[in-house]
């Protein structure tokens, strides 16, 4: 998450939604901002100080030191910020959240029919850690298909030969669960593009409905689809 450092006071307004730099004057008009390190009434929009020291009006600024959420995404929602897309998944989290700069994003996406854990955060290094293959990252999966996984199938998708099609290096060896014939749980350390549909296509099976249930130590159980728990704090 973000570290606290000194910025001018409407740079942290503007970072954080509440207004934009030119207009941070007239907010500070408006509104009783206050250090509460420095125990200071603030009105200077040049004024450095740390965001996690202020309080608007009597009450802490929002997530001053950044947003890490993990949503339950529900099917029919887009990991996108384009509207023309459909459904946002950031349509189910508050609309001041928006307002930030840089504005929340998700780390690596689901399909719009994938439902499951998707995190979401303002850090864009963090982004970039939970993304890179590099990192090594699990992903667990509750794979539902149209036909029975054989033995065969299972030693195709965790030896690490399969070579998808338009792809240049083979799929790192996953881990497969079997729940029940139609049915396992599915670990991935990568995320090519819809690699899990198109590993069980190259086995000849389709992927009736996915879940990602586990994203690096984080798991979705107890959460509904649609919400989100706040793990900023």
């Amino acid at each position: 998450m973000t570290e606290k450092k000194l910025e001018r006071l409407d740079k942290i307004l503007s970072n954080l939604g509440y207004c934009s730099r030119s207009e941070a004057p007239l907010f500070l008009k408006k509104h009783e901002l206050r250090d509460n390190a420095a125990g200071s009434l603030l009105k200077d929009p040049s004024r450095k100080t740390i965001a996690s020291n202020l309080t608007i009006d009597g009450e802490s600024l929002d997530h001053p030191n950044g947003i890490l959420i993990l949503l339950n995404k529900p099917a029919g929602f887009v990991c996108s910020h384009d509207p023309k897309e459909g459904k946002l998944i950031y349509d189910l989290l508050p609309k001041q959240w928006m307002k930030r700069n840089p504005p929340p994003s998700s780390a690596g996406r689901l399909d719009k029919d994938t439902t499951g854990i998707i995190l979401i955060t303002d850090d864009t290094k963090l982004i970039h850690t939970l993304s890179s293959p590099k990192s090594n990252i699990e992903k667990v999966y509750i794979v539902t298909v149209d036909k029975p996984i054989t033995l065969g199938t299972i030693k195709i998708l965790t030896n690490g030969t399969l070579l998808l099609e338009g792809e240049k290096t083979s799929c790192r060896p996953a881990s497969l669960q079997i729940i029940d014939d139609h049915n396992c749980s599915f670990t991935l350390t990568e995320g090519k593009y819809h690699q899990v549909k198109r590993m069980f296509a190259a086995c000849g099976l389709t992927v009736l409905k996915l879940h990602r249930q586990k994203f690096a130590q984080y798991c979705v159980d107890g959460i509904e689809e649609g919400c989100y728990k706040d793990l900023s704090k």
